[in-house]
């Protein structure tokens, strides 16, 4: 293949110096200049930022990462500064991935003269083994997206094993819930077009009788099978979810009578299955009411018999109201996170018992997460998407809750005010949500919590004028501290960075 030259557009020498210290306006000027601007108008239309520039959230590449090694014989390469495909693979095989990572080194020259496309070309042909993968998945970080580096030139398929480019920089993709989206529909893609010209390997799960709903967002292992549990009564099955863990669930994916958007977040996702002709359901089966709205529309959207609709509701809805009222929250609650799950995880706390006052998503508002944000604010509950660490801090601080659910920061500045805080990734959206389950599965942490409020009031006591503020930590002379330095680095007003609040 003969590679074109570099984009004359681009001055070599603001080619060279590109790196995430650039800022992010100078990498999205010069992706632009380098024929990236397609790519970067379809992300901002699927996933607007809002008034707050970027939510927080790890490095947003970590999502499509993680649904790459995720899958059964796929490998992934990434390409991108060394430093950020090293805390990319750390926090990889911290949350559990047991396999390698590729990557393909650069510097200065290889990026400007285009040696370093050719090096990922024949690293994926090097790769291309059929015997061993069904997909590669090749991720482009920052530098090389703002550098123009052309994935989209590689070949689409070696030796029956297929090649995914895929663009997830930093100051294109918010969040990295939303980058799962971005590789999960690019598969999405590819699969349909495979289906589309013929037969397709059929997956590896023997084929449901019923028509099956397919699940679209990562979720706890137990709650497809409760979903399962909700769907049989009607006549339906649960596929599989998506982002899948083989290449050949895809078809099965795509093979269903509807899509649960169980993360309403994945846009691109949606766009595909559309295309696919299949209708997509808003929400999640949690707590009572929640389910019950789930199956009406479940059963709406697959033309149950009203019969069978009833007779699931009239068997698993005691079972929820049981298990609710066996497991009771009390306590004001604050919640945020940056996992796409929020909302109806605050519905399932409000269902508990629970005071809930905000709910704050790094999310975006889509149609899908509308029937959750209305419920939710007709319960009293403050809800803002694309919601901000200082919003979130501000809603601790005016809501004064018992309990603080959040991220880390938010957990860290609530343990300083002696609240009780729970990490949201770790400790709430890795329990189950759904059924009958999910009805009890909060309940003994955030109580266990809860319960620790007067431990924190004691320390807080004994420790109290220690370390605070610019003396933290322990130091051999107290330092100096300097206000004007604040001042200066003071965050803009709260304003201009609240999120999205309002209606639905």
């Amino acid at each position: 293949m003969t590679l074109a030259a570099p984009p004359e557009t681009i001055d070599p020498a603001t080619r060279d110096g590109l790196g995430c210290h650039s800022g992010r306006q100078t990498m999205r000027e010069a992706a632009e200049k380098a024929g990236m601007s397609e790519t970067l108008s379809r992300y901002a239309k699927d996933y607007p930022a809002g008034p707050h520039d970027q939510p927080q959230s790890m490095c947003p590449a970590f999502g499509s990462l993680r649904v790459g090694l995720r899958m059964r014989r796929t490998a992934t390469i990434l390409s991108g500064s060394a430093c950020c495909v090293y805390g990319l693979t750390f926090t990889s095989h911290f949350y559990g991935a047991r396999r390698t990572v590729g990557y393909v080194p650069f510097n200065s020259e290889t990026l400007v003269t285009g040696k370093l496309f050719e090096d990922i070309r024949e690293a994926v042909f090097n790769l291309a083994d059929p015997d061993k993968y069904d997909a590669i998945v090749v991720i482009n970080l920052c530098v090389p997206t703002a550098s123009g580096v052309p994935l989209r030139l590689l070949p689409k398929e070696i030796e029956g094993v297929r090649v995914i480019g895929i663009d997830v920089p930093g100051f294109g993709v918010p969040t990295h819930a939303e980058a799962k989206d971005v590789l999960a529909a690019a598969m999405l893609n590819f699969a349909r077009t495979e289906a589309e010209k013929g037969p397709v390997q059929a997956p590896r799960a023997p084929r449901e009788d019923a028509p099956t709903v397919t699940l679209l967002g990562e979720m706890f292992p137990a709650d497809p099978v409760q979903i399962a549990g909700l769907l049989k009564p009607l006549g339906l099955a649960a596929g599989p979810v998506v982002p899948t863990r083989e290449w050949r669930e895809l078809y099965g994916a795509l093979d269903c009578a509807a899509v649960a958007a169980v993360h309403p977040f994945y846009t691109a996702s949606i766009r595909e299955f559309q295309a696919a002709g299949r209708p997509i359901i808003g929400s999640a089966p949690v707590g009572v009411e929640g389910t019950a709205a789930w199956l009406d529309a479940v059963a709406a959207v697959c033309n149950v018999e009203a019969y069978k609709l009833d007779a699931a509701k009239a068997r698993i809805l005691p079972a929820i109201q049981a298990a609710l009222a066996a497991n009771p929250i009390h306590g004001r609650i604050t919640l945020s996170g940056y996992e796409g799950s929020e909302l109806i995880v605050g519905r399932l706390l409000v269902e508990s018992g629970a005071d809930l006052r905000y709910v704050g998503t790094a999310c975006p508002r889509t149609p899908y997460s509308t029937a959750d944000c209305e419920w939710l604010q007709a319960h009293g509950v403050e809800v803002v998407y694309r919601a901000s660490l200082e919003r979130d801090l501000a809603a601790m601080e005016e809501y004064a809750p018992d309990i603080a659910i959040g991220t880390t920061p938010v957990v860290q500045a609530a343990k300083t005010r002696s609240i009780p805080a729970l990490y949201f990734t770790n400790l709430i959206s890795a329990r189950p949500l759904m059924g009958v389950a999910g009805a009890g599965s909060l309940s003994k942490i955030i109580n266990a919590a809860l319960g620790n409020a007067s431990r924190f009031a004691s320390m807080k006591s004994f420790f109290d004028g220690v370390g605070e503020g610019f003396a933290a930590g322990v130091w051999r002379e107290l330092p100096r501290d300097r206000p004007e330095f604040r001042v200066k680095r003071k965050a803009a007003p709260l304003a201009g960075q609240g999120g999205e609040i309002g209606a639905c």
